[in-house]
């Protein structure tokens, strides 16, 4: 077990798990409540759940021990998390939870590319086919 807890892929199975969770969750959630209020709830129980966790694993550290490069970085990815979460809830309360998360996971094409083209990673041609493949498949199901 402990091996598993060190591999990258362990970690992002569960997150692939708890997100298709957060879907059905959400989806069933926000029927009845407007889907930015659900937003927020929801972000004020992660925010003390990370709370907790980061508090009593002791892992806080003084802000003034972050460069501003890194405070900067993490600022825009929480305003970028913060928006799509509200378009995700805005969509599964319009929309069919199986039809919202495949769109969703657009969001791995557009990693792709992005990281490509600002962070200098490279992919093989394989990768890209299955770059190209996962959103297509995101297309299909949520058109089907």
């Amino acid at each position: 077990m402990q091996v598993a807890l060190q591999s990258w892929v362990f970690w992002a199975v569960s997150a692939a798990v708890f997100a298709a969770l957060t879907a059905i969750f959400a989806k069933i959630g926000v029927a009845d409540v407007n889907s930015n209020y659900a937003t927020l709830l929801r972000t004020l129980v992660v925010v003390l759940a990370l709370g907790f966790l980061v508090w009593g694993t002791g892992q806080i550290q003084p802000l003034s021990t972050l460069s501003p490069k890194t405070i900067v970085f993490l600022v825009l990815s929480g305003l970028a998390t913060g928006a799509s979460w509200l378009c995700y809830f805005r969509a599964l309360q319009l929309g069919k939870a199986s039809q919202v998360a495949p769109i969703d996971k657009l969001s791995v094409v557009f990693v792709a590319i992005i990281a490509a083209l600002f962070l200098g990673e490279k992919l093989s041609p394989v990768g890209w086919s299955g770059v190209g493949l996962i959103g297509l498949g995101a297309i299909l199901v949520a058109i089907a």
